[in-house]
């Protein structure tokens, strides 16, 4: 088994209004994985998110291994986030000028990063020249500059077109293969869950809190077309089931 990358313990989360956004929250996040968390609207996935990545503080409980130095970690939002008025190269650029590393090197990185995601020959567009897609995939290059050991992704594909979002599972499954990074991944959808995670952690609202964890078997990705394999829809009733079971016994 893969080492634990980050551990959450008894975590819980009580905003000022009252509002308890997370519950007794145990889990682990293993080193190599691909994690999605999948829930109804309300049930703390974007706040667990914000917690590992020390964006805010638990109000009682643990994280431990979230101690991260400058670049070991990536967090893609729900929008792309781009500064409008510079050009996609400045975009990427812009966490490691944050760093301040050496020019040759931001250099370096930026189109190491640009040509992962397939967009080395728009280094000089701007945002508003590409598609909902590209400017995702910068968004996506942009978290990847640093090289981080934990890329944290909140529902990132929602606002993308049916095709474009299947090219960017396509092109997630491939960047975390080359790199090896730990991702943990925030979706509203079944079938998007099931296609990209090793590991499905399925979470219940009001409180949030964790139902139950589901793994995924990947060697339906084999198939010619993945998407219409037996195993794969077979993944998707049984975890559709368990999403039911938390829907239906919600307050």
């Amino acid at each position: 088994m893969s080492e634990t990358l980050v551990a959450l313990k008894s975590l819980t989360k009580i905003y000022p209004s009252g509002t308890r956004a997370l519950e007794g929250i145990d889990l682990v996040v293993r080193d190599g994985e691909l994690l999605t968390l999948l829930g109804p609207s309300g049930c703390g996935k974007s706040t667990l998110l914000r917690l590992i990545a020390g964006l805010e503080r638990p109000s009682s409980g643990a994280i431990e291994g979230a101690v991260w130095r400058p670049g070991e970690i990536g967090f893609v939002f729900q929008a792309a986030t781009l500064m409008p008025w510079a050009d996609v190269g400045a975009n990427v650029r812009l966490p490691l000028r944050l760093q301040k590393l050496p020019r040759a090197e931001i250099a370096k990185r930026c189109e190491a990063a640009l040509a992962l995601v397939g967009l080395a020959p728009f280094a000089k567009a701007y945002p508003r020249e590409l598609s909902g897609g590209m400017q995702m995939r910068v968004s996506i290059a942009r978290a990847l500059v640093s090289r981080p050991k934990l890329l944290l992704m909140d529902e990132p594909f929602a606002a993308i077109d049916e095709i474009g979002r299947f090219r960017l599972n396509d092109d997630l499954l491939r960047l975390k293969k080359e790199l090896g990074t730990t991702v943990v991944f925030v979706t509203h959808s079944i079938y998007e869950a099931v296609y990209l995670a090793s590991r499905i952690v399925v979470m219940a609202a009001q409180p949030g809190r964790i139902a139950g964890a589901i793994a995924i078997d990947p060697g339906f990705r084999q198939a010619p077309e993945p998407r219409a394999s037996a195993a794969y829809l077979e993944h998707c009733s049984r975890v559709a089931k368990a999403l039911a079971q938390v829907t239906e016994a919600q307050p």
